[in-house]
């Protein structure tokens, strides 16, 4: 029994996922680091084990009806944990915001402009003073009423409807009507209107063309269709919709994101032209404050705004002091670059998380565990030392602070560290190490000492010589200004710079189309899929081959199943309760719904005639819950199967299993799954990679595996461009473009190119400092140079 004041959280016998049993005490108000390779289990531990109890020790607490529903959602895998707080979590989430969210929504810094502008707002003379929901896009009280706070509005062209004027109607000139009988439909409605569906749309009259695609009107008439060979068919009452009315239908009530995407084709989006973009009413917009509008202060960088937040009088000057102390860790994270009207869907997530990090600073909460999941991801270097600073300030407060992490500068900085390991999957899921961070250099296994205490100096490497350059540019868009770059062709470049300094904008501008690129292959973070149905299996195309492989076998032949009956997508082999998704929704009344394994196949996907189907001993659901590296071994004699898991072994995602939904991806490992389905192609001729950080949420042994693929590929004559942070891959590159030197409006520009020694000399480059650091293996000290 330990006692109330034992100042450690203590975990006994955890096992969830691949955690073997797992002891370890941890220590409260501290800042702890969990280390390992991807997949050895530490997300298992802080996450999966010890947030996940605290959470689940919340729900108890509520009230006995949605207690009822929380125990569908079962506890974590753990024989017992004391000494354990409240607990939040800052994770890295991969959902999709919505289109009204901004920096502001979340940081909760509009709330107090639009306060600011209410309570010291210069209001026009005679008129009323307006509340703050007046002052907001999202309230109707607000919104511009023809764009709806959207600040865009999308509109169908004659154009854009009929993109070849020289086909009749009967011919499809109305691109932007549906197909099949619908399509059908409407030009016979037409027709039996007296339009003439046969004559060049082109030469139809202009007013007939314009009611055709503009009308709101809605006729209806009746029909009498051509009569097919041998088909009766008999007149019927027809309604008219116009392209435009049918496009905007489609595009803002449909389910199905196919039809909303093919809509969205058809139209055009252009600044609101009532309120020119800017998202509110007119009454909002003519309210100042030091001369601008709340639109035009929304649009400033953060670091900006700061600046212009003079007060004047005792109700303004409480306002500003509180906006600008929310603004300031943001700065100091490195974010200063964003302004609150920067739609959060366009940040990465490790933007957002530090957005939600500095919002957590000011919330003033104490006694509890923050529980977060790389907050270093996508972060320059030189904005290390204020992710430490921060997280030190979480922890001064009165909170522990658990961080899952690969960045070594932040393992260097933690109080105690939890090594997991040693391998992935089935081969980790066990401590290596607890305690303070010196003590891990005495474990023999750990890949993590081997990386964070090696001190030799980086071998010189032979820069491969250009085959030719690639020039992009001028190039004017966000914060870069007329600016042109060099791209060598046949090598491997990093592009580096702070975040915000322009890197994703100028590689973006690499496309099909400029001279000299035969072949691009552009791979992002984005996810492979939105819903749990989607999961590396079906990306890969690798489970059509393994469908084939259960129905080929002597069982489904008697018993007649063929490759449909394998699929979870289609009615059949399915489980019909969950409909093949393996879980279901389970509605938590006042908290947000969560998802729950399905009563009846528990998770299995299948119906029980299905899993009675089996190929070496496993039925179809044990196949897919194999991780990558098991199913190697599985499938070693089926050529087909054993290619695209090699692929996948080689950017070192062995740990992940086949059915792991696309939901519980990261951007990381979800880029690597898109490389690896490239790889596993033949490649004819020379191509173009470009990578966006590619090493994102990956384990400094991972990298290795990764940049050994890469750096084959530019050995095969490939030509590999990556925009990252981690100082071994840029020092490892053949050619470096580093801009910046700062973020935002202090970036923009190319401020240094040339191989890494050359690049780590230049003292106007905030990488410099740190690539020089770590071609000279010495730890990097003291704040970066601005």
């Amino acid at each position: 029994m330990h006692s109330p004041h034992d100042p450690y959280v203590r975990v006994r016998g955890a096992r969830e996922h691949n955690l073997r049993g797992v002891d370890v005490d941890i220590p409260r108000d501290a800042l702890v680091v969990f280390t390992g390779v991807s997949g050895s289990g530490k997300s298992s531990l802080a996450f999966g084990t010890i947030y996940a109890e605290a959470q689940r020790r919340y729900f108890e607490s509520v009230a006995p009806y949605a207690r009822r529903l929380i125990h569908q959602i079962g506890a974590p895998k753990v024989g017992e944990i004391t000494g354990l707080p409240p607990a939040v979590s800052l994770q890295q989430r991969r959902t999709a915001p919505g289109s009204r969210s901004s920096v502001g929504t979340v940081t909760n810094l509009s709330n107090s402009l639009r306060m600011l502008f209410s309570r010291a707002g210069d209001h026009p003379v005679g008129a009323a003073r307006l509340d703050s929901d007046a002052f907001s896009p999202n309230t109707a009280a607000g919104a511009c009423p023809e764009c709806h706070g959207l600040g865009r509005v999308h509109r169908t062209t004659e154009e854009s409807l009929v993109p070849d004027p020289s086909l009749s109607i009967r011919e499809g000139a109305i691109a932007a009507w549906p197909g099949a009988w619908q399509g059908k439909n409407l030009r016979d409605v037409l027709d039996a209107l007296g339009y003439d569906v046969d004559r060049p749309w082109r030469e139809l009259p202009a007013g007939q063309r314009e009611w055709i695609l503009f009308t709101d009107e809605q006729p209806v008439v009746t029909v009498h269709p051509v009569r097919d060979a041998g088909r009766i068919q008999r007149p019927y009452q027809g309604t008219y919709m116009s392209a435009r009315r049918h496009v905007m239908k489609t595009f803002s009530d449909s389910r199905s994101a196919t039809l909303r995407a093919r809509a969205e084709r058809f139209l055009e989006s252009a600044p609101c032209p009532v309120c020119g973009g800017r998202r509110l009413r007119p009454e909002a917009l003519a309210v100042t404050f030091a001369g601008r509008t709340i639109a035009e202060l929304a649009a400033l960088p953060l670091a900006g705004l700061a600046e212009v937040l003079e007060p004047r009088g005792e109700t303004a000057r409480v306002l500003t002091d509180d906006l600008r102390a929310g603004i300031a860790p943001v700065v100091e994270l490195g974010l200063g670059y964003l302004s609150l009207d920067r739609a959060t869907p366009t940040l990465s997530a490790g933007e957002l998380q530090r957005l939600r990090l500095a919002t957590q600073l000011r919330s003033g909460l104490f006694g509890v565990v923050y529980v977060l999941d790389e907050p270093s991801a996508g972060l320059h270097p030189a904005d290390t030392e204020a992710l430490l600073t921060i997280l030190d300030r979480l922890k001064a407060a009165g909170n522990s602070v658990f961080v899952v992490e690969h960045h070594l500068d932040v393992v260097r900085g933690a109080d105690w560290l939890v090594d997991v390991g040693p391998h992935a999957g089935e081969h980790g899921g066990r401590i290596l190490h607890s305690g303070p961070v010196a003590g891990l250099a005495e474990v023999a296994e750990s890949a993590t000492a081997r990386h964070l205490f090696d001190r030799s100096p980086v071998p010189v490497r032979d820069v491969r010589p250009a085959r030719g350059h690639l020039e992009v540019g001028p190039v004017s868009r966000h914060n870069l200004r007329g600016v042109t770059a060099e791209f060598p062709l046949g090598v491997f470049t990093a592009v580096t710079g702070v975040s915000g300094s322009g890197k994703s904008t100028l590689i973006g501008e690499v496309t099909p189309e400029l001279p000299g690129v035969e072949r691009l292959v552009s791979v992002d973070q984005k996810p492979i899929g939105r819903t749990p149905r989607s999961n590396l299996a079906t990306y890969t195309g690798l489970f059509d081959v393994v469908r084939k492989v259960f129905a080929a076998t002597d069982e489904a032949k008697r018993r007649r199943y063929g490759v449909g009956r394998f699929s979870f997508n289609v009615a059949g082999g399915r489980c019909e309760t969950c409909q093949g998704e393996g879980f279901v929704s389970v509605e938590l009344l006042f908290l947000p719904s969560t998802y729950a394994p399905c009563p009846d196949c528990g998770g299995a996907r299948y119906n029980p005639e299905t899993l009675e189907v089996t190929y070496r001993g496993r039925n179809i659901a044990e196949v897919l819950d194999l991780t990558v590296e098991a199913a190697a071994a599985f499938f070693a004699d089926t050529p087909a199967v054993a290619r695209s898991l090699s692929t996948l072994l080689d950017v070192g995602l062995g740990y992940l299993r086949l059915g792991q939904p696309a939901t519980e991806l990261s951007g990381g490992e979800a880029q690597r799954i898109k490389l690896a389905s490239e790889l596993q192609r033949v490649r004819r001729g020379a191509t173009l990679y470009v990578l966006d950080e590619p090493t994102t949420g990956l384990h400094p042994a991972d990298v290795e595996v990764l940049m050994r693929q890469l750096h084959g590929l530019v050995d095969a004559g490939h030509t590999v461009v990556v925009v990252e942070h981690d100082m071994a891959v840029v020092a490892g590159a053949d050619w470096v473009i580093d801009l910046g030197p700062g973020g935002g409006d202090a970036g923009g520009r190319i401020v240094a190119a040339g191989p890494p020694a050359r690049v780590a000399a230049v003292r106007e480059s905030r990488t410099a400092r740190h690539l020089e650091a770590f071609l000279s293996r010495t730890p990097s000290a003291g704040p970066a140079s601005p």
